[in-house]
């Protein structure tokens, strides 16, 4: 089943949504300003993110800028009645993924979000897990007070390993992010991953890189 948030101050709408989402099994929590839909997002796990564009005291806009900056990396879906290239323009440049004008058909939806849901955004720009943080846009990670100085391809490796996080990576995907399809000996990513390590998990530090038995790697806090 589909978890998503919906954030919307027309409650007739959000009533009729959640309900007709439920017929697709797709559940829905709903809330009605955007100051409660950063929250939450932040807090919850979602598939997908619908903010309405038209919000009380802050806008869709708004607050996507804001939860890409705070590292929030779920694909957001922006609702509107505004049909103009300048407002989706200004949707896409916000960081939302997708732009559904109002009025619209309920089996769009419904296939946008399920279309969604099956890829991250890859708009978020800063990231952060415990004293690790990384900056993509200005190229620039630091665990602590540490400046980390990464190679081209620990610059590959620490960001896809970042967006999956707490996920595990395979080993095969992060070849594949390296090399495309042109991949060498498994031997190679062992160095770049032995490398990577290195730098982010110094003598003193506890670990954040895990290697996980016959499934890959995963950047995390180990409980």
């Amino acid at each position: 089943m589909l978890n998503i948030l919906l954030v919307e101050d027309d409650l007739d709408l959000a009533q009729t949504l959640v309900e007709y989402l439920a017929l697709e099994n797709i559940a829905c929590d709903h809330v009605a300003n955007g100051v409660a839909g950063e929250k939450l997002a932040g807090e919850t796990a979602y598939n997908v993110l619908v903010f309405d564009v038209n919000l009380p005291g802050q806008s869709g806009f708004r607050s996507c800028e804001n939860l890409r900056a705070d590292g929030i990396d779920t694909p957001i879906l922006l609702l509107t009645a505004r049909d103009g290239l300048e407002d989706k323009l200004q949707g896409f440049e916000s960081g939302s993924d997708d732009y559904l004008v109002k009025p619209f058909e309920m089996a769009e939806l419904v296939a946008r979000l399920k279309a969604l849901s099956l890829r991250q955004s890859g708009q978020a720009k800063r990231f952060q897990i415990a004293d690790l943080t990384v900056d993509v846009q200005l190229r620039r990670a630091e665990r602590g007070s540490r400046e980390l100085r990464l190679s081209p391809a620990g610059w590959k490796l620490l960001e896809i390993l970042m967006r999956n996080s707490p996920r595990v990576v395979s080993k095969a995907r992060l070849g594949q992010v390296l090399w495309g399809d042109d991949l060498p000996n498994s031997d190679s990513l062992k160095v770049h991953l032995h490398k990577l390590r290195k730098l982010v998990d110094a003598e003193g530090e506890s670990p954040l890189i895990h290697t996980v038995a016959n499934h890959g790697v995963a950047l995390k806090v180990e409980e």
